[in-house]
């Protein structure tokens, strides 16, 4: 005779869709196959665990494929198939791609900064770390309930602390994960305490969900509904390097090796985005009055300080290269604000996003690129100083060529036309919703990081001062700079793919 539990038990299992789960699940497979490899790998053969986990990220990038022809859920209520914990739609598949590509990318630099580490740094623990927060990247995108997303946000932040501090015996390299680790934390208490509240007024945390019911709260937990909504966009500002949550940015970069410091302008950046647009634009469009304001606030401040901070770096000062990155990273956050605030105002809050995820991956790739060539240069010069790049195009002109080209698109100058018109999409999405005074901002801002970037770019081709440095190039080093190099060219080229690709509809 069969329990009445019986049933109970058989409608709350579910089949899952592994197919929809596969880009992070191998990810994460990949980074604890590498972990116990470790463990039996000698020494002279630790080369292996790099080239095992560049294999893994590019699979799992290559599983976005068959993911293409149609929206996929898994984890869904019972009774309810609409309401799911993990959505593989388009949105979700474009971050995934731009995570998981921009992981491939750091691993191709990491495998040279391992070989000339000279074991300063573990193998082992490394690729494990990078591809376990590679997964937690890749996930987030398609949470589709605040618990999952909170978790994905911090399997992508725990070992990017670790792997910021990972270096032996390098002080500065202990100092930035600290600052890293302790303005990370504060964000996720803070995100959680309002993701709590957001639960008390609606009792659900489906995103769906509290979109429909946050609208009719019981009028005494109306101020409850309103606090966590603020921190939660609190909690999201520390994780996308918002001013003035932007305070780790300059020193966590320097003090990071140089893959993991391109790792976070870019894939960082793409999980405080990604997460700031579900939370936003998913759960809360009802309060679009309270969080576009606000976050159109923090555009304009997040621009003008990453800006200025770009523009008051010294040539000369030590590990000036990475700061003017880090702190033209801040600005570039700022332009990515500018569409989720705009969205706050636009009848159309799905191309207001769309403008906010093309210019993500054209950041994405130029920035990556940019990262590559400041590795290449600081194989010889360990300071990395800006006036260490003067005469570049002496010693290697196809490097400096394309350091020109990365930094122009940053710039949004010809020949970088993806740059320009990652510009003008974000410019057109803050004129179109009414933000007159956001663009005006913004286009004083591009003016003003002209000046660092075009100096910049000068030093590359001015005589060099004494014999001209050879950069010898590593193969893995040249992939990354030869992907991000074409990736670029291909798209100044023909633009409009990037807007095809994010002009779907998003969710």
């Amino acid at each position: 005779m069969s329990s009445p539990a019986q049933p109970l038990a058989a409608s709350l299992v579910q089949s899952v869709d592994w197919l929809a789960i596969a880009p992070p699940t191998l990810a994460a497979v990949v980074g604890l196959l590498v972990l116990v490899a470790d463990l039996f790998v000698a020494e002279h053969r630790k080369a292996l665990l790099g080239w095992t986990s560049v294999a893994g990220l590019a699979a799992a990038t290559l599983m976005l494929l068959p993911l293409l022809d149609g929206d996929r859920s898994t984890f869904c209520l019972t009774g309810d198939a609409g309401v799911c914990s993990y959505t593989a739609d388009r949105f979700t598949l474009v971050i995934q791609f731009l995570v998981l590509g921009g992981a491939l990318l750091t691993a191709l630099l990491s495998v040279t900064a391992l070989k000339d580490g000279r074991k300063e740094l573990p193998e082992g623990e490394y690729w494990f770390l990078l591809l376990s927060s590679a997964a937690g990247a890749a996930l987030l995108p398609a949470s589709r309930d605040l618990a999952t997303l909170i978790v994905a946000l911090e399997v992508a932040s725990l070992p990017a602390f670790a792997l910021v501090g990972l270096k032996y015996g390098d002080r500065k390299s202990s100092e930035a994960a600290l600052k890293f680790f302790l303005s990370s934390v504060t964000a996720t208490a803070v995100s959680l305490m309002g993701i709590s509240f957001v639960y008390a007024s609606t009792g659900t945390l489906y995103l769906t969900q509290v979109a429909d019911r946050i609208q009719n709260v019981d009028g005494q937990l109306h101020t409850l509904a309103q606090t966590g909504v603020v921190l939660t966009l609190v909690g999201f500002a520390f994780k996308t390097a918002a001013v003035p949550f932007h305070f780790w940015v300059p020193d966590t970069y320097v003090g990071a090796p140089l893959p993991i410091a391109a790792y976070l302008s870019v894939i960082g950046k793409a999980v405080g985005f990604s997460g700031l647009i579900l939370v936003t634009v998913v759960a809360l469009p009802s309060y679009a009055d309270l969080w576009g304001p606000a976050l159109a606030v923090l555009a304009a401040l997040t621009m003008t300080v990453g800006n200025v901070g770009a523009l008051r770096q010294q040539a000369t000062r030590a590990y000036s290269a990475v700061r003017l990155l880090a702190w033209s990273s801040v600005g570039q956050a700022g332009y990515l604000l500018v569409p989720i605030a705009a969205a706050g105002y636009s009848g159309d809050a799905e191309k207001s996003v769309g403008s906010t995820v093309a210019y993500a991956l054209m950041y994405g790739a130029v920035n990556l690129g940019a990262f590559a060539v400041a590795a290449l240069v600081g194989r010889t010069n360990s300071l990395n100083r800006v006036a260490d790049y003067r005469g570049l195009y002496a010693s290697n002109p196809l490097s400096a060529l394309l350091l020109a080209f990365f930094l122009l698109c940053l710039a949004g100058l010809p020949p970088g036309i993806i740059g320009l018109f990652a510009k003008v999409t974000v410019f057109a999405a803050a004129v179109d919703a009414g933000l007159g005074w956001l663009a005006v901002i913004m286009a004083v801002n591009v003016v003003i990081a002209l000046f660092y970037y075009l100096q910049w770019t000068t030093l590359l081709f001015r005589a060099p001062e004494g014999e001209p440095v050879q950069h010898r190039v590593p193969a893995p080093l040249t992939a990354a700079i030869a992907l991000t190099g074409v990736l670029g060219v291909v798209l100044s080229g023909a633009p409009q793919l990037v807007l095809r690709f994010t002009d779907t509809a998003l969710f």
